[in-house]
C-alpha cells in the first residue's frame, strides 16, 4: 500500500491514523458500499463533497456517507449567499482527485473545509485517503485540526 498525499500530511503533522483498504466497485462508488466493505457504521464514513460559491470560491464539505448536503446551511456557514455542487468533470482539475477518492486532505489547493458536527459523536471517522480503495480512520478532532475545518450542521 503506497502512502497517499493525505497520509503523508498526517505523518508530517504527527497525527495518528489507520489505513483501511476496500474493494473498489466502479458501478458503486458510494460511501454506503465503502462502509459495508470496511465494516463500519455508515454514519462514521464521511464523504467529501466539493461546492462552488456565488463568488466562485471552491469549498469542501465532509458529511456522513448516507446523508445529503444541505446547500443553504453550507452557504450560510461559509458566508456566501449561495453554493452549488461542482460538475463532476471539474473534480479532478480542481482537487487532483477522482470521484470516489476525494479527500479533504492534500487537494491541489487548501480549500476551506466544513465538517458536519455529527463527526464529533464518534471516536474515529473514515475519510478517503485520496484514492479509490483506501480510507483513513482518524479522530474527528485530528481531522479538524489537520485541515483547519469549520464544524457545523451541514445535513438535511
Amino acid at each position: 500500500m503506497k502512502k497517499t498525499n493525505a497520509a503523508r500530511i498526517l505523518d508530517r503533522l504527527k497525527i495518528d491514523y489507520e489505513l483501511k483498504e476496500y474493494k473498489v466497485d466502479l458501478n458503486d462508488l458510494s460511501a454506503i458500499h465503502v462502509a459495508k466493505d470496511v465494516n463500519m457504521d455508515i454514519k462514521t464514513v464521511f464523504k467529501t463533497l466539493v461546492a462552488r460559491s456565488d463568488k466562485n470560491d471552491i469549498i469542501m464539505a465532509c458529511i456522513p456517507g448516507d446523508d445529503e448536503l444541505h446547500l443553504k446551511k453550507l452557504a450560510q456557514v461559509a458566508n456566501f449567499k449561495k453554493v452549488e455542487m461542482i460538475h463532476l468533470k471539474e473534480l479532478l482539475p480542481l482537487t487532483g482527485y477522482v470521484r470516489g477518492g476525494c479527500s479533504p486532505l492534500g487537494a491541489k489547493k487548501a480549500y476551506p473545509v466544513f465538517i458536519d458536527e455529527t463527526a464529533l459523536k464518534w471516536p474515529k471517522i473514515a475519510i478517503s485517503a485520496g484514492v479509490r480503495g483506501e480510507q483513513i480512520l482518524l479522530a474527528p478532532q485530528d481531522l479538524i485540526k489537520a485541515v483547519n475545518a469549520t464544524v457545523a450542521d451541514l445535513i438535511k
